[in-house]
């Protein structure tokens, strides 16, 4: 027999190098994703699907096809051995409403564990946590109805003020919609209502975002993203309005299989059961009064994970955690970007928490393009924003961010698309401010610690002064001032140097 992998408490003292994988047995798909780096926000280090439908033929027999427990075996066995040889020590697996219901459920089980794979099989309300939690790991603020769906049931859980409170599971599964529909117009509808009535859920989104948990759903919105034209092609924290998705429903059903498969990041294993997910989301938006439906690209894996920290370590702050790491990782002196919104602070203390937390992030990233060609620094840091791996961050936060490090790495002053797409140009122009706050701030101290503390910034009486110690008069070259009068000019005052 395989050698067993299980799952061993993880302590916050342990290396932040430490890997940890889920394989996570649902009841459309069984995906296996291995994490390293810090425990507050893992990096994904591989991630791999395969759709094998264990809830396919649950409404009608009640147990699951051989066809899919054949390709589970062989989706287990491949994962078992992948997580051996990546140096996998802590490997979770787990298995939701598919093996949890059907007759034949533990022939899965026993084949998961010939390849040395410890099964957890969770509860409809131990699923509803772990989504839950999920959500709130990727967005710390959300306050609202996370709604996961999976293949075999679908959990609604309320969040509010990083924490989890009601949640309950429903056999509402997008493989279980299909014959649900069939039984005729409004089927569909009459049975949400029903359910959400009878356990006192009706209703209770009203004025609230809708969080959506599950491939099905991220499949909608990434159709919804087609059609828009949106110029972002990050689904986590895309926003749709209950109109849109209602209307969703329409185009479904007349673009060809053949158009659908061109749709940019939507999976042609979720083509078959849009339309079910798509009408299944419109009558659950409907019944809970809920405003709006917020993409988490969190859920239940994550959930798992942050469920293992501490509350001190659950409270940290995902974005600041991964940019502080990102930006030790790929620049020249550690540390250095908290140090530097220190010293820009002072031309920016009137800013909102949401904008000093954004220009905070702006610091920690700011050498992250250094290691590029000269030519195409400003592109990298475009890029990093854009389209990094970030979460506890909207489609505009990520323009702001980006339209900083744009021009603290030599992008200048103006806004590349798709930026003005995405956010205002008061809020462009003060990522501008910061970039160039930023670029002078490396510049006078060449990005070592103790330079920048020893000088400073102050704004007032029309001036924008730089006090450098006599001592370090050095220091104030020609780039340097360069850079001062330009940030100075920029800012709409003289610059002047003070010693």
């Amino acid at each position: 027999m395989a050698t067993l992998l299980f799952r061993k408490p993880r302590a916050d003292t342990d290396p932040v190098d430490t890997r940890r994988a889920i394989i996570d047995i649902g009841s459309n798909s069984i995906r296996l994703v291995v994490y390293d780096g810090p425990p507050r926000l893992p990096a994904v280090l591989f991630n791999e699907k395969v759709m094998a439908g264990l809830g396919k033929s649950l409404g009608e027999t009640g147990a699951i096809e051989e066809s899919s427990l054949a390709l589970a075996r062989g989706a287990l066995a491949r994962f078992a051995m992948l997580a051996r040889e990546m140096g996998v020590h802590d490997l979770r697996t787990v298995a939701t409403a598919a093996v949890r219901d059907a007759s034949n459920g533990k022939d899965l089980i026993k084949a998961a564990k010939a390849v040395g794979l410890q099964v957890e099989t969770l509860s409809g309300l131990e699923e509803a946590m772990a989504s839950g939690m999920g959500v709130l790991s990727g967005i710390p603020d959300a306050d609202g109805i996370v709604g996961d769906l999976g293949g075999g049931s679908l959990e609604l859980v309320r969040v509010v003020a990083g924490a989890v409170t009601d949640r309950i599971s429903f056999p509402l599964g997008v493989l279980r919609i299909q014959a649900i529909r069939a039984k005729g117009h409004g089927a569909l509808d009459r049975k949400v209502a029903k359910m959400l009535r009878e356990s006192g859920w009706l209703g209770r989104g009203e004025g609230l975002p809708f969080y959506l948990v599950g491939g099905s759903w991220r499949a909608v919105a990434r159709l919804d993203m087609h059609l828009s034209k949106f110029p972002l092609p990050i689904v986590h924290q895309y926003v749709m309005e209950p109109e849109r998705i209602a209307r969703l429903g329409r185009t479904v059903s007349h673009v060809s299989k053949a158009k659908l498969k061109s749709v940019a990041g939507l999976s042609s294993g979720r083509i078959a059961t849009l339309g079910d997910a798509q009408a299944l989301l419109t009558s659950v938006l409907k019944h809970l009064k809920s405003t709006r439906s917020v993409v988490s690209a969190y859920g239940l894996r994550e959930g798992l994970l942050f469920s293992t920290l501490s509350p001190e370590a659950r409270r940290e702050d995902p974005l600041i955690a991964a940019a502080r790491e990102e930006g030790d990782r790929l620049g020249r002196f550690p540390g250095h970007g908290d140090l530097l919104n220190q010293w820009v602070e002072p031309l920016f203390d009137d800013e909102t928490p949401d904008l000093r937390r954004l220009r905070h992030v702006s610091c920690l990233l700011a050498d992250v393009g250094w290691r590029a060609n000269p030519e195409f620094r400003a592109e990298r840091g475009l890029d990093t924003a854009l389209h990094g791996n970030w979460v506890a961050i909207d489609s505009t936060g990520r323009a702001v961010l980006a339209q900083a490090l744009f021009t603290a790495l030599g992008g200048g002053q103006q806004s590349p698309e798709p930026l003005p797409q995405l956010a205002s140009p008061d809020l462009l122009r003060r990522a501008q401010l910061w970039g160039l706050a930023i670029r002078l701030g490396q510049r006078i101290s060449g990005g070592a610690e103790s330079a920048l503390r020893r000088c400073s910034l102050k704004l007032g009486n029309a001036r924008l002064a730089v006090k450098v110690a006599p001592e370090d008069a050095a220091l104030y070259g020609d780039s340097v001032e360069r850079r001062h009068k330009t940030l100075a000019e920029a800012l709409g005052v003289e610059p002047e140097l003070r010693q």
